[in-house]
């Protein structure tokens, strides 16, 4: 079967269709029925053969190839989301709620107006949807989000000093733990491993395979080992990307610190413990982590 794959939003999460009798080349637009009522998407993926896929199954099929007409649609609802953004955000302060209005956005055939928020809790805003309702004359949907949602709709730069991954090309959220970042010799300091979000970095995602296997190769710190050439050492310190290890060795009645490669010990690699050791400040610092992804978790439930 024929499908194409369809984005709605920046970095979003990609969407399959049936082209039906359309040649669909990435970089086209075209419109679609949704769950959400008709919809304005960007190709991302252009026709492709693919094998029956029962998680595919049913497709919904391209209405149409998006006309100069359509582009033009879209670009006046660009226009009139920044105006029904600022009606919002008046009428939030009218009705004095504590929520914070992260973006609004039409649906293309002008059935609906979404608007995404996040707040602390629960929030009662039946009234401020009837008062919306009145003004635009609409179906009105008010949709609570949580802090990673909000960060990757408004964007930013990382401490990489590069664009946001969640807003140029993570379409998903992918799982982070402090795992990867203890796996990654990384400082369980909140500030040192969080994103803009306030959350563990997805970026501790990209390595954590790589850093996993190359661990896997090292001995522990503290452990005693082996070199081809008979000298008995305390593992100082490792070297993840270079594989290398510190061994504290005797020399002369003297402890002396000599550095060798993963390949000169007489070491058989292990698999590395699951539990962490941790100082009594990581436990700290990992406590103040762990409540924050739980936090986040509930958030965007």
């Amino acid at each position: 079967m024929k499908v194409i794959g369809v984005r709605f939003r920046n970095a979003g999460k990609i969407y399959y269709f049936d082209p039906k009798d359309y040649e669909i080349e990435k970089g086209q637009h075209v419109i679609v029925e949704t769950a959400r009522g008709t919809e304005y998407g960007d190709v991302v993926l252009g026709n492709k053969e693919v094998e029956d896929n029962k998680d595919l199954m049913p497709l919904k099929s391209v209405i149409r190839v998006a006309t100069p007409e359509d582009d033009a649609k879209e670009a006046r609802n660009h226009e009139k989301e920044k105006e029904a953004f600022k009606i919002c955000l008046e009428r939030i302060a009218k009705h004095g709620l504590e929520m914070k209005l992260i973006d609004a956005e039409y649906t293309f055939d002008n059935n609906k107006v979404l608007f995404y928020f996040t707040a602390d809790g629960r929030i009662d805003f039946r009234e401020l949807v009837k008062d919306l309702a009145s003004v635009f004359k609409t179906r009105i949907e008010l949709r609570q989000i949580g802090v990673r949602d909000e960060t990757k709709i408004l964007g930013g730069i990382g401490i990489c000093g590069r664009p946001l991954c969640c807003s140029t090309h993570l379409s998903e959220f992918v799982p982070v733990s402090i795992k990867m970042a203890k796996e990654q010799n990384l400082s369980l300091n909140p500030t040192k491993i969080s994103g803009v979000c306030g959350r563990l970095m997805c970026c501790l995602k990209h390595e954590a395979d790589t850093y996993e296997y190359l661990n896997s190769k090292l001995p522990d710190v503290g452990e005693f080992v082996k070199t081809f050439d008979g000298v008995r050492g305390e593992v100082a310190s490792v070297n993840v990307l270079r594989q290398t290890v510190k061994l504290l060795v005797e020399v002369n009645d003297e402890k002396e610190l000599q550095e060798y490669r993963i390949e000169e010990l007489k070491y058989k690699p292990h698999k590395k413990k699951d539990k962490l050791k941790l100082s009594e400040e990581e436990k700290k610092a990992l406590a103040e982590l762990e409540k924050k992804e739980e936090t986040s978790k509930l958030d965007d439930n």
